[in-house]
């Protein structure tokens, strides 16, 4: 992701809420344009109160930040929702811990439609026998796991590796106590665990989205 520039560029009102079209979003803070799967939308709800639309699909003008927990800190601090939408914003006090937690869940769910569809399995062995056979797109690794069985397990291959859940909530997923190691068949389901695990990584650290 293109780190922000230092100094904030000042908001132009002509640009403050363009037309949300195309692939490319403008952040509010940095003015960078960016992919939106890189990006978090809010709205305003019936009471100018700041939701944080996750999905991008709910109704109203979006306001587009980065997903970096920087970047959010100073769209609060600065006022920038506020300028954006021309009168008052009232943010919920525990809104980054609001996204987090969304964003965990997201990729949770992607998780388990994946798991229904047949497009992962977890544990060692499985995951191990996707790799040798080539089947496997994207790892999913416990957050809470050890990082040389990481290494261990891909032996010098080449894949994208996220880690966005500990491995109770990865284990729940697929009926048992814990999963350590998950495996995503390539396709939409792993490139949506991909984003979301980046967006997650943006405000909580490298930890929750490296790629291996």
């Amino acid at each position: 992701m293109t780190a922000p520039p230092e100094c904030d560029a000042p908001l132009n009102p002509a640009e403050e809420l363009e037309p949300e079209r195309g692939p490319l979003r403008r952040c509010l803070v940095t003015r960078a344009s960016l992919p939106r799967e890189q990006m978090l939308r809010f709205v305003l709800g019936p009471e100018r109160q700041l939701i944080a639309d996750l999905a991008a699909k709910l109704p109203g003008r979006g306001m587009w930040l980065s997903a970096e927990a920087d970047v959010l800190e100073r769209a609060l601090k600065r006022g920038a929702f506020a300028k954006a939408a021309r009168g008052p914003v009232y943010p919920p006090p525990d809104l980054r811990v609001r996204i987090e937690d969304g964003l965990r869940a997201r990729i949770r769910d992607l998780i388990g439609f994946a798991r229904r569809g047949g497009q992962a399995v977890a544990g060692r062995d499985a995951v191990l026998l996707w790799l040798r056979q080539g089947r496997a797109g994207l790892l999913v690794e416990a957050a809470d796991g050890s990082l040389p069985e990481r290494a261990r397990l891909l032996g010098g291959r080449e894949m994208p590796m996220v880690a966005p859940l500990p491995a109770a909530i990865l284990g729940g997923i697929f009926a048992r106590d814990h999963a350590v190691h998950v495996a995503v068949a390539p396709g939409r389901l792993a490139e949506a665990i991909l984003a979301e695990a980046g967006r997650l990584a943006g405000l909580v650290g490298t930890a929750a989205g490296d790629s291996a």
